[in-house]
């Protein structure tokens, strides 16, 4: 049975195991990525992988876990600043370090996150949900005219993924026809003028 890491050297040779999965899951894709290629990647045996996983899915899990990590300590810093900010700045700041992050090391991360419907059974993303709705929250909190809006952690709820999902699928397009500056620009106007659409709806704006 897998054993969990203890020792600073095997919590090295983990992290070296997880790091391994997001390379070789951009070089040879879902299924044809094996517990062998990841353990050649991280310079392990097999059996040294097999001491901490019991397959490669196990590892698919541990890199989901890692990548929760890296969003949520990508953010949670951010909150204070974000809060502060006109909304379509608070878009584009979130848009530009979700890019940034997608794309550091080659992008590994971003060729993760373009495998998203292979991974999404697993129910682990709940940390990156409950951290934006706290962003969210904070953020009504310093702009109270937003208690107008209706149903408004749905509403946050389909903006963030939106915006998400279409930086991933912009990122992954060989050739887009728009710049990123651009599409951050049009999703901040989306949202400012559906938030503002809604002010006026519920009666005015402060």
């Amino acid at each position: 049975m897998p054993r969990k890491p203890q020792q600073p050297r095997a919590h090295a040779t983990v992290g070296a195991i997880v790091e391994a999965g997001f390379i070789s899951l951009a070089r040879n894709g879902v299924e044809n990525t094996t517990t062998r290629h990841i353990a050649d990647i991280a310079g392990v045996s097999v059996g040294s992988l097999y001491e901490y996983f019991a397959n490669k899915e196990e590892v698919f899990d541990a890199m989901h876990e890692h990548m929760v990590r890296e969003v949520v300590g990508m953010v949670r810093p951010l909150i204070p600043t974000l809060v502060r900010m006109d909304i379509r700045e608070l878009v584009a700041e979130l848009l530009y370090r979700f890019r940034d992050l997608l794309e550091r090391d080659d992008g590994r991360y971003l060729r993760y996150m373009s495998y998203a419907a292979y991974f999404a059974p697993r129910d682990q993303i709940e940390p990156i949900n409950r951290l934006l709705m706290d962003l969210l929250m904070k953020y009504v909190m310093h702009h109270p005219q937003l208690v107008r809006l209706g149903n408004l952690p749905a509403m946050g709820f389909i903006m963030i993924n939106g915006g998400v999902f279409t930086v991933i699928r912009y990122l992954t397009e060989p050739n887009p026809t728009v710049t990123f500056d651009d599409l951050v620009r049009g999703l901040g106007d989306m949202v400012a003028h559906f938030v503002d659409g809604e002010l006026q709806r519920a009666g005015g704006t402060d």
